[in-house]
């Protein structure tokens, strides 16, 4: 006899809805994904959902799956971010399918909420894509793409521990899909798992040996969880492979987030001595290196990526962080002089910088063309430059990355502003203003833009037009207050 569904809260007024991050486009169905370090959090809610998740566990022992998924997504409308019920659901779909015999997938009967979740993921309204792709990963419950999208679409609305239950469930039925295992990496690492990180970062390389990316987490989060010295595959608890009071104390400032200088500068003169002895060790240079890097010594921290560099000549990513690195320390010369008064200096420097930059990034877009996140940041290098049309043409190609779109199209419109191609600039404003969830600091940056247009046009009803739109949410932008007055 089916169980009569338990009445839930329906609604919880969220009154912030979190702030979108660019959608990463791929893969058949258009996936959005993030791997920006830096996300919204998600609504905190205070309700207890134990009896209700104990209740949907139980039907699941018992085998009654449509009841527990009618339960699980009736927690998931309430609290999105509810990571427990997201992984129940995720089970209790692939249960009902294979009782009711189904095949893998029936995508005919998918293809309107399938539709529909890429529509609103297009506009970035991420929840209702959401829910569109749970509608259809109901009779689809091993669509690795619509999986992925869904990990994809949750962590973009800031929902990381539902994301997170998504793909950990995606890497147990697509053990070999690259990008899930490392999505899976990323938001193991951004919910407080760096163990179970590295675990995903390692199948992912187990899948691809070259993946540079899954290459690059792996080892950055060895250093930071300071096990670089030990076996990860083997030891499940760290402080059992320590063999003094010494080495634990080591290890518990290196796995803090923030270590004083005072401990940095104690680091570094213990490595330092145990490279002495190992003056050979590119992955202990790099450490020392590292270290450096925290301690914002520009200097040093070059000097030591480039010592590593000399064994690792063909590795990309320490070629590009010593170039990062490189421009890190002129921007330091630069402001060195600048706090002393000697402004000729500055300004010799700041065009040895944009230089250096745009020699640099016309090496990475030579060694990896297909990247348009670099020819993004090429193109932006080009324009400071005031090399515009040269500029133009590496946005105009990194439109060709759904992810980018936005971003590409706000800069073709700064390059067509500067040269003074108003009408081609106000076009390619508006088109990026689209992309915009509401009027955040982009938003702002491009409104003000165009009625500045407006005002070189001498239309002073375009020009208040975008300006009150900024006035009504942040009276202190710029000279906004101002031009208010004015018009």
């Amino acid at each position: 006899m089916r169980e009569r569904k338990p009445s839930l809260h329906q609604s919880i007024e969220d009154s912030c809805q979190p702030c979108p991050l660019p959608d990463l486009a791929g893969g058949r169905y258009g996936l959005y994904l993030v791997s920006s370090p830096i996300l919204p959090q998600p609504p905190q809610y205070t309700l207890d959902f134990s009896k209700q998740l104990k209740k949907a566990d139980d039907s699941m022992r018992r085998r009654n799956y449509d009841f527990a998924v009618d339960l699980y997504r009736s927690l998931l409308d309430i609290n999105p971010d509810l990571g427990e019920a997201r992984a129940g659901l995720r089970v209790a779909v692939q249960k009902r399918a294979e009782r009711k015999k189904r095949g893998l997938f029936s995508k005919a009967g998918g293809a309107i909420p399938l539709g529909r979740a890429m529509a609103m993921a297009k506009v970035h309204k991420f929840d209702a894509a959401a829910k569109a792709l749970e509608d259809y990963l109901a009779g689809n419950p091993l669509d690795e793409e619509a999986n992925l999208m869904l990990g994809g679409v949750l962590e973009s609305a800031g929902h990381n521990k539902s994301a997170f239950a998504v793909l950990a469930f995606l890497a147990e039925i697509a053990p070999n899909n690259v990008a899930g295992l490392k999505q899976a990496g990323f938001l193991a690492q951004r919910v407080g798992e760096p163990l179970k990180a590295i675990e995903y970062f390692e199948a992912a390389l187990k899948a691809d040996p070259r993946d540079q990316e899954s290459i690059k987490a792996r080892k950055n989060l060895a250093a930071e969880a300071a096990l670089a010295q030990t076996d990860l595959d083997k030891v499940e608890h760290s402080r059992n492979a320590l063999k003094n009071k010494d080495d634990t104390r080591r290890l518990e400032q290196r796995q803090r987030r923030h270590r004083t200088p005072e401990e940095l500068k104690e680091e570094v003169e213990r490595l330092e001595g145990t490279l002495a002895e190992a003056p050979s060790d590119p992955e202990l240079i790099l450490q020392i290196g590292g270290l450096y890097k925290q301690l914002r010594d520009w200097p040093a921290a070059l000097e030591f990526h480039q010592r590593a560099l000399e064994y690792r000549r063909d590795d990309f990513d320490l070629a590009s962080e010593v170039a990062d690195l490189e421009a890190r320390t002129i921007k330091k010369d630069i402001a060195k002089a600048g706090k002393s008064g000697d402004e000729a200096k500055a300004d010799r420097l700041e065009k040895k910088l944009a230089a250096f930059e745009v020699s640099d990034f016309k090496r990475r877009v030579e060694r990896r063309p297909g990247d348009m996140n670099l020819r993004l940041g090429f193109g932006k290098r080009l324009m400071r430059s005031g090399e515009l049309d040269l500029a133009l043409a590496e946005f105009q190609k990194a439109l060709g990355d759904s992810r980018l779109g936005a971003e590409a199209l706000f800069f073709m419109a700064r390059c067509f502003h500067e040269k003074g191609v108003l009408d081609l600039a106000r076009k390619e404003y508006g088109r990026a203003l689209e992309g915009c969830p509401g009027v955040d600091d982009r938003a702002k940056e491009i409104l003000y833009n165009l009625g500045l247009i407006s005002e070189a046009e001498g239309d002073p009803s375009g020009a208040r037009s975008a300006f009150i739109r900024i006035y009504e949410v942040d009276i202190s932008y710029r000279d906004v207050a101002g031009k208010m007055e004015q018009l």
